[in-house]
């Protein structure tokens, strides 16, 4: 059975939907055996987009990965994926028109195998597809922009290439659990660097890393870090405004020895990293390469991402009785 259809469009008054294998439901009534292989095994393949003015950013690129995700490993939705994503489409249209005008969403697209045999009698299912919404935790990095994060590195180390290749985009992330755990408890509010167990800088558990050094943005090539979305849109930014860049294995001493960290990322997508290991990084403030890139990446949207963040930010919190920073 194929779905191609996305499914009756609810009316503009109905509460928050999410997409079920074809259809839309309520988000209430998204739910998955709690014997499915995605629960199971963290077998499970995803994508998470933002919007901007509730208009999914670069679907068409984050399209592209989850199918080549889903040929890794070996899920086949009964929804095509370009039905898949125009339903992603109409579910961050619907669900934000119900919410904040100034904010934004964060969509997540997933798949699993379907029901684990073992666990369902000796009978599995198709693969299940699900997509639903959430609003952007803003307040969890809007000053972020301004200040930076702090980054340790921890004996965590990143999943091997023969476990399975860095290009799948899945959840079995266990490994970035206990690296943030390292992370702060080291240092209050720090993140993780995941290194391979040769050294080789990969990423973080939520970004892709870059640094600048002679005024050039350096990052890992695909072979030492999953190519992010924004890290490509990143990238693209960085050759409109002339800014060298180049694929390279990193260390840990060419982190520390640079004058920028960069941190590309679906939800906040671009971050500076100011401090590595308890040292400043660079002048210990967000740097040049930084300011024009976001000032560019907003221009190019439409939207102050940083202002965008810091206001919704200031309005949560005077929402639920907090003082404004």
């Amino acid at each position: 059975m194929t779905h191609e259809a996305v499914g009756p469009t609810l009316p503009s008054h109905a509460g928050e939907v999410a997409w079920l294998d074809g259809r839309l439901v309520p988000r209430a009534a998204l739910v998955l055996p709690v014997g499915d292989a995605g629960f199971v095994l963290g077998a499970t393949v995803t994508e998470q987009m933002r919007t901007f003015r509730g208009r999914l950013f670069l679907p068409e690129w984050h399209a592209e990965r989850f199918a080549q995700s889903l040929a890794i490993a070996g899920i086949r939705p009964s929804s095509a994926v370009a039905t898949i994503f125009a339903a992603a489409a109409e579910v961050a249209a619907h669900n934000h028109a119900l919410g904040d005008p100034g904010g934004d969403l964060g969509v997540v697209v997933f798949a699993t195998p379907g029901d684990l045999p073992a666990q369902h009698g000796g009978r599995g299912s198709p693969a299940r597809v699900a997509i639903h919404s959430f609003p952007l935790a803003f307040s969890l990095w809007a000053d972020a922009y301004a200040h930076g994060v702090a980054l340790r590195s921890v004996p965590v180390v990143q999943v091997p290439g023969e476990s399975w290749p860095l290009a799948l985009k899945c959840r079995s992330r266990m490994h970035y659990h206990l690296a943030d755990r390292a992370a702060a408890a080291a240092e209050a509010g720090a993140r993780a660097i995941l290194r391979h167990a040769d050294g080789r800088v990969s990423e973080t558990s939520t970004a892709n890393i870059a640094i600048v050094r002679d005024g050039a943005i350096l990052t890992p090539p695909p072979d030492d870090a999953l190519q992010g979305v924004s890290l490509r849109y990143a990238r693209d930014l960085a050759a409109a405004l002339g800014i060298p860049w180049h694929g390279r294995t990193l260390l840990l001493g060419d982190l520390a020895a640079a004058t920028e960290i960069l941190l590309t990322s679906t939800p906040n997508c671009l971050l500076p990293a100011t401090r590595l290991d308890g040292r400043p990084v660079g002048s210990g403030s967000p740097g040049p390469v930084l300011r024009r890139m976001l000032a560019a990446w907003s221009e190019r949207v439409g939207i102050d991402i940083a202002g965008q963040a810091q206001r919704s930010s200031r309005t949560a919190r005077l929402s639920e009785g907090l003082p404004s920073p």
